[in-house]
Formats: C-alpha cells, sequence, structure tokens
C-alpha cells in the first residue's frame, strides 16, 4: 500500500490534504470477508479468507466462527508491538469480537490479533467487524487483512534513507471514519459488491449503505494519519481485466518486466473469474436434482440462480413434458405452446404475479428471441431491452402490460435440451443497475440449462413411466359392485409413498354359480411397471378360474402352475375367499398373505383367521388347503395387502392388532368402516415414530348378509321333455307367492327354454332348477353336460337356436359357467319397485 506522502508533509494542512487524496487510490488493500450468523457460524468464506487463515471454504462454512476466527483481542504490549497496538475498538467498544459472535453487537468493532501460519513465525491480522440488521436474521460481516502486508508495501514506499519513518510505520491499528471524511466513498460503494456474497441488488445496496452508515473503514498509523481502505481482492470488472491484458501483452512485446501491479501475486484474476463460474454450476447442481419429481426439480433449477446470476428466472416448458407424455417429436415451431411453470424473482412480492402467472400456456411469435432459443436449442444474448424490443415481446400478452417489468434490463434465454431435444427454455433478466450479461455469462448460462435440462429429463422420463405404470394399474383394478349377492362390498386402494410407489397390490370379486361370490386380495412383490403388469395378468387368471369354480385350493395350485409357465421372476401372495349366503359358509385358502380379519355380528368381536400359510405364488410345488368357516349374517370379512399392516422397524403384530381392533369399532357405512380401519393404523404408526405408510395398500371388507331360506325355492327335474312344462308351473306359482306376479311370463318363458336345453343334452336323469330371490330375480338350471351353450346365428327356417337368444334379450343379464359336476346357466331379472 503506497501512503503517497512522507512524515514532513503530512503535518501541513494543505499538504496533508493532498497527501490524502491521493491515499484514496493507494488504499486499496486485499481483504477477506467472512459473514457470520445469529447462531455464531460461518455462512460465507471468500477465497481472500481462505488465503489469510489457511482454511479452505468447505471446512469453513457451517463451523462456529470463534474456532476459525483469531480475533478474540487485541495484540499484547511487546517489544515489537507499540502500545498502539492493544487499540480500543471505535465508539468505546472493546476489541474482543468473540463476544459479539452471537448477534448481540450493536456498532461496529475493529482491533488486531496474532495469527500463526504454516512457513512463517507470525502474521498479523487487522479487522473491522459491522452488524448487518435484516430483513431476515441478524448476521455479522468481517473484513479482515494482513497487517504484515500493509507495513511491508507502505515502508517500501518510504524509502531505504529514512529509518525512523519506516519504524513509525509498523504502528498501525484498523479504525473507523465517517464516510464524509474522505473522498473514497463512492470507491469503496463500487468495489465492495464483488467481494460480497452473490446476492440481489437491493439487498447488496442494503449491506453497502449499513456499512458506510456505521463507519468508513481506515487504516491509522502512528503520525494520526488515516487511509480510508478500499476492497482490492475478487474479480475486477472486465474493463478493467481487459485494460490489464493489454498492459502485460505491452510488457511482453517490448520485452520489459511486468509492472509491479501485473505481477503475479498468486493467482490469476483471470482464472479465478472462471474457478467462480465453476464453484457456482458445481453449487447448482448440488442444489438441483434432489427428487425425482417434476414441478420440484423445476423450483429448484429456478430458485438456484436467483439472485446469484440473475434478478428473474422464467421457466416455459413444452406441452408434452407438463402432460407426462412422450418424449417430444420435431422441431417447436410458432403454434408449440409453452407452459409457463416457475417465475422466481427478487423484486417486491406480487409484482410478477398478475402479469405473468405461473400455468400460463401460450406460442411464441418467430421473429422473438425466445423462439430463435427454442428453434436453435442455443443461447440468446440481449444486453439490454431496448423499449422496441419491450413492445414487441409485450405484443403477444394481450392487454397485460410487460414492458415496465422488461425494458432496459438485460436478458439472456437458455435452452433447456436433452437428447439434442429442447424440452423448454429459461428467461433470465438482471435489473438496469446491475452489470448485463456478457459472452461468459452465455457459456455460464448454457452449461447451466445443459445441467438442468438433464435432470428435468430425469424427472420427466420418471413422471412419463409413473403415469404409464398408474394408468396401466388403474385399468386393471376392478370396479366391483358395492352390491353382490347377500353380501355388500366396500374396497380401498392407495398407492404408496416411496419412489415407484405404483406396485403389485389388487383386490377383486367374482360372481359364482349358486349366488355364491369369491373374494379376491392379492400382492406382487415389488413396485413398479412390471410388478403392476404381473398384478394384471395374475388377476386375469384369477377371474378366468374362478369363473370355472373351482375349489379356493385348487384354484390357488393351479394360478402358482401358471407363474411358473410365465417365467418371471416374481412372487405374489394371494387369499382366496367363496361366500356361500344359502349354506352360510366361508371356504378359504391361503398363498403366503396375511389372515383376514372376521367380525363377529354377535358381539363384535373380531378375530384373525387361524389358516394354513401356505407358500407365495411363484414358490411351485408347495401344497394349498382349503378351510371351511361358519358365518351369520351380520358378520364382516376383511382382507388387506401386507402395506396397511406393516412398515419397517415394526412388529406386524401391532399392526395387525390394530387392524382387529379398528375393524371391530362401529361404523355408518361399510366406506366409513374402511376408512376407519386406515386412519388407525396410520395413527399407530405414527405415534411409534415409525414415519407415514411407504408400500401401496388393497383393503377389501364385505358383510355376510346372507340369503334367508324363504328366498330360496328349489326343484329337481328329470330329463323328460315333460319337465319343461312342470318347471314353468311351479317358477310361476312361487313368484305369485312371493308377490312377482309381473314377472311371471317373462320367467316361464326363459326358465321353459333352459329347461328345454337342460332335458336336450343332459347326460343323467339329474336336473336342478332354483329361484334366489335378492336384489334381483336370480334363475340357475344345472345339468351334468359340460358343454356350455353359446349363442347362435339363427335364419328363419332353423329349428334350434333361439332359445338363448330370448334369454339374452329379456333377462336382465344372463350367463353360463362350468361347476364341479357339470354347468350352469342362469338368468336374472330386476325386481319391480315397491
Amino acid at each position: 500500500m503506497d501512503r503517497g506522502t512522507d512524515a514532513g508533509t503530512a503535518s501541513g494542512g494543505g499538504a496533508r490534504n493532498g497527501a490524502v487524496a491521493e491515499s484514496v487510490a493507494a488504499g486499496r488493500i486485499p481483504l477477506a470477508v467472512i459473514v457470520v450468523d445469529r447462531e455464531g457460524l460461518v455462512s460465507h468464506w471468500s477465497r481472500g479468507a481462505r488465503r489469510l487463515f489457511g482454511t479452505p471454504k468447505e471446512e469453513a462454512v457451517g463451523h462456529a466462527a470463534v474456532d476459525l476466527l483469531p480475533v478474540s483481542g487485541a495484540l499484547p504490549e511487546d517489544d515489537e508491538i507499540t502500545p498502539y497496538g492493544a487499540y480500543a475498538a471505535y465508539d468505546g467498544l472493546g476489541p474482543d469480537l468473540e463476544a459479539s459472535l452471537d448477534g448481540r453487537l450493536s456498532y461496529p468493532a475493529a482491533g488486531r490479533a496474532r495469527l500463526s501460519v504454516p512457513g512463517r513465525d507470525r502474521a498479523d491480522v487487522l479487522w473491522w467487524a459491522y452488524p448487518l440488521v435484516g430483513p431476515g436474521q441478524e448476521r455479522l460481516l468481517v473484513l479482515a487483512a494482513d497487517a504484515d502486508g500493509a507495513r511491508r508495501d507502505d515502508a517500501d514506499d518510504a524509502g531505504d534513507g529514512d529509518s525512523e519513518e519506516n519504524a513509525a510505520v509498523e504502528r498501525i491499528a484498523p479504525g473507523f471514519a465517517l464516510h464524509t471524511d474522505f473522498p473514497g466513498a463512492q470507491d469503496l460503494a463500487r468495489r465492495l459488491p464483488e467481494i460480497l456474497p452473490s446476492m440481489s441488488v437491493g439487498e447488496s445496496a442494503r449491506i453497502v449503505g449499513q456499512v458506510l452508515e456505521l463507519g468508513y473503514p481506515v487504516l491509522e498509523f502512528s503520525q494520526n494519519e488515516r487511509v480510508p481502505v478500499t476492497p482490492d481482492w475478487g474479480v475486477p470488472r472486465r474493463t478493467e481485466r481487459k485494460a490489464r491484458r493489454e498492459r502485460a501483452a505491452r510488457a511482453a512485446a517490448s520485452g520489459e518486466p511486468l509492472p509491479p501491479d501485473l505481477e503475479d501475486d498468486g493467482e490469476d484474476l483471470e482464472y479465478a473469474a472462471v474457478r467462480e463460474r465453476l464453484e457456482f454450476l458445481n453449487e447448482v447442481s448440488g442444489r438441483i436434482g434432489s427428487s425425482l419429481d417434476l414441478s420440484r426439480t423445476i423450483v429448484e433449477v429456478s430458485k438456484a440462480v436467483v439472485p446469484r446470476f440473475t434478478d428473474v428466472a422464467g421457466t416455459y416448458l413444452r406441452e408434452q413434458v407438463v402432460a407426462g407424455e412422450g418424449f417430444p417429436d420435431g422441431v417447436p415451431d410458432t403454434t408449440t405452446m409453452w407452459h409457463r411453470v416457475a417465475v422466481e424473482h427478487t423484486d417486491e412480492p406480487g409484482r410478477w404475479d398478475d402479469v405473468v402467472p405461473v400455468g400460463e400456456a401460450m406460442p411464441f411469435p418467430a421473429h422473438t428471441p425466445f423462439f430463435q432459443c427454442m428453434t436453435t436449442g442455443e443461447p440468446v444474448l440481449v444486453p439490454r431491452i431496448s423499449e422496441q424490443m419491450g413492445h414487441m415481446i409485450a405484443a403477444q400478452f394481450e392487454k397485460r402490460d410487460i414492458r415496465p417489468l422488461i425494458t432496459g434490463r438485460s436478458m439472456l434465454v437458455v435452452p433447456l435440451k436433452a437428447r439434442h431435444v429442447v424440452l423448454g427454455f429459461m428467461i433470465l433478466l438482471r435489473h438496469p443497475e446491475r452489470v448485463e450479461f456478457n459472452d461468459m455469462d452465455r457459456v455460464t448460462g448454457a452449461e447451466l440449462a445443459a445441467r438442468a435440462g438433464l435432470v428435468l429429463d430425469n424427472a420427466r422420463m420418471y413422471t412419463y413411466q409413473e403415469s404409464v405404470a398408474e394408468t396401466l394399474q388403474d385399468s386393471m383394478l376392478p370396479h366391483i359392485a358395492p352390491r353382490m349377492s347377500g353380501c355388500d362390498i366396500a374396497t380401498r386402494y392407495l398407492p404408496g409413498t416411496l419412489l415407484g410407489r405404483v406396485g403389485g397390490d389388487w383386490f377383486d370379486s367374482v360372481k359364482l354359480p349358486g349366488s355364491r361370490t369369491a373374494l379376491v386380495v392379492g400382492d406382487v412383490m415389488g413396485h413398479g411397471l412390471n410388478s403392476a403388469a404381473m398384478m394384471g395378468q395374475l388377476r386375469t387368471a384369477v377371474q378366468t378360474m374362478a369363473g370355472l369354480d373351482l375349489p379356493p385350493a385348487q384354484l390357488l395350485r393351479n394360478l402358482d402352475d401358471l407363474a411358473q409357465r410365465l417365467g418371471e421372476h416374481y412372487l405374489a401372495t394371494c387369499l382366496y375367499a367363496v361366500y356361500d349366503p344359502i349354506a352360510s359358509e366361508l371356504q378359504i385358502a391361503n398363498a403366503g398373505h396375511i389372515p383376514p380379519v372376521l367380525v363377529r355380528a354377535e358381539g363384535g368381536r373380531s378375530d384373525l383367521l387361524d389358516l394354513p400359510t401356505g407358500a407365495p405364488i411363484g414358490v411351485g410345488g408347495v401344497p394349498f388347503e382349503t378351510v371351511r368357516v361358519r358365518v351369520s349374517p351380520g358378520d364382516r370379512l376383511v382382507m388387506c395387502t401386507d402395506g396397511l399392516v406393516e412398515v419397517r422397524g415394526e412388529d406386524i403384530g401391532v399392526g395387525l392388532a390394530t387392524l382387529c381392533e379398528s375393524a371391530a369399532h362401529p361404523a355408518a357405512s361399510m366406506d366409513d368402516a374402511c376408512d376407519t380401519i386406515i386412519r388407525a393404523l396410520a395413527e399407530t404408526f405414527s405415534k411409534a415414530g415409525r414415519g407415514g405408510r411407504k408400500d401401496d395398500v388393497a383393503l377389501l371388507m364385505a358383510r355376510l348378509g346372507g340369503i334367508e331360506p324363504e328366498d330360496v325355492a328349489t326343484w329337481g327335474l328329470a330329463a323328460e321333455p315333460i319337465e319343461v312344462s312342470r318347471a314353468r308351473d311351479v317358477v310361476r306359482e312361487q313368484l305369485y307367492e312371493w308377490g312377482l306376479n309381473s314377472l311371471a311370463d317373462q320367467a316361464d318363458l326363459m326358465v321353459g327354454e333352459l329347461v328345454t336345453n337342460a332335458v336336450r343334452h343332459a347326460r343323467s336323469r339329474r336336473i336342478e332348477l332354483r329361484l334366489v330371490r335378492g336384489d334381483t330375480l336370480l334363475c340357475e338350471v344345472d345339468d351334468d353336460d359340460p358343454t356350455l351353450p353359446t349363442l347362435l346365428s339363427t335364419g328363419p327356417y332353423d329349428e334350434y337356436g333361439r332359445g338363448l337368444r330370448v334369454v339374452s334379450r329379456l333377462a336382465r343379464e344372463w350367463g353360463t359357467s362350468r361347476s364341479a359336476s357339470g354347468k350352469t346357466v342362469w338368468f336374472e331379472m330386476t325386481l319391480p319397485r315397491r
């Protein structure tokens, strides 16, 4: 540092003023910049701090400042340091900065400290501390400098012939002065933001204003001279760097040595600028991509660049990307719709919301810089948005005037690309007061967009896969009727909360002959698209085999064989139950699934059914067993997958006990009962500190209402043509007894057709006719011929084939199914309103 005068001239008034004026430009010294938060932890650690204190940034940020800053007090007196070295802080404050790191500092403080540095005996550190007030938490700004370097620079300027003056230079201390005392305030206001943490223009100006208001940092010498301090560490402005390079080039061309101010001080400033941008990119890369959620990733990208790189960031994505569809095809054109998905800015809240609301979709004309970016896939730099360009851009916003928001600002439009396809773009704007974007910013923005585009594409692909899997799963989950013959059914399906939450849980119900209902719950192990696809295959197989009226154990045996033939390396658990409302009986078989809960209507007791566990589907070679359970009207059967009762780190017994308890709780409806169970399990695991549910859940509850004996009528018929007339008579008589006279004629006709077919095709003399009165009128005809009848195309002269066509026209619903002893043909009729 060069004070620009000597001791002799410093005592004169005019000479002193001239010395001070010359010292304003010469008082630039390297400064370390540290910011300490209210908790006393370092939140910013500049390169100058790394040089001065020897601690890397990654080891300083987030650590206690008192462990890193040797500023616990002034230096003690000794032979080398004069009493002036024990400088008392400005405004009567003590020099103990350590006591001020908890945020209680109300005034600026300054001091000196001794620092041990590897390779040197010691180093003297000068420091200044400023309290920074709002918005947000209070912080402490600390500026520090190497006192040895300041003395050495000044001693060189004083000359070798004046030893007394050299000794005087040793006596130096940090101090403060009002910014009106020196003409260097503007220089400080210009230079200080370059070494502060990257922040918005408003926050930077606010900090500079507080520093100037609290006291201009100065160096005080033993002659009572004061030299204002201007920071000289950081990356100079582009014009300054260019001038330095030109001077260095001229010196090299002439063979002259470099001027002292161009000599390498250990770190080339141009490389420092490049490294600073690389550090910024690495920091941004670490902040984005923490989630595969597309909307969250977009917010992360926007917040990563504001305010450090830009003041406004608007993100636009193509319509296909936002919709979670496949990869967009082709080059965008003027008809391509772009959705505004995020706007981040440092302006006052709400200023951008009405003019450019998030969620709006719009195309961009060919003459805009946005269209140029999206079609070329290259960044577009607009140093300043002129009034003409502002009017051109604002023209597409209809009645909203965007010109006040963009005119005069510097703009950089960067594409968000992946695999050479433009997924979207970001519009970056800087305030008019901030330095405009340059070529290096263009390169930085392109690299930033490339990394963001990759992260967005990963999120997009994951979202697309999730959408496909969810669509597949939703299409395969059945829409179960709330009322089956003799029972009411309620179901719930809840997707998991883990990544890949789509899984293989399913439930189903199948109508069986004899007014029976098959109830199924299964779980393919694993998550994702493959598990959902495997679930669809197994569910289809269960539907098909249930139609064959196989016993539960035999059905699981066949399902296990099928899984082996499919060759998929998947396992699945399955619980298959058949409810007979006439016999009031359940037949259940288990394949490695958690047992169901049976809630008794009498007494409200709930128990886990004791079933043979069996092995999961896909293991192979394991027998299954059918268990018969007597039930009563009003009993409820609860079947679910393990995602409801099991969480990691908790005994499954806790979940099963909660399931039994909550299932027995009275509820106004079946849906309310399902919700009560889910809510109770969630609260249990939450209280245990196990967090939320991670796996998907399938829940099926059936109220077993049964069918009263007086609502069932059964007749045995011989395989004789005369039995057709008898069948019509008994059906008509039974309908009259039930008060269903209006159905008699149509029922008489359809029963005659079914019994006629049974008589014609029965192998033995046993035919059974059954009427069941429930929500509908069900008629079933059983015979021992396994051949299922089908609808035939008949001509005007064909003698046979019209019976089933008549049934299909008159019945509400009809069908055929194989049974263990032959087949069943049935039809249903809607009961008249009462």
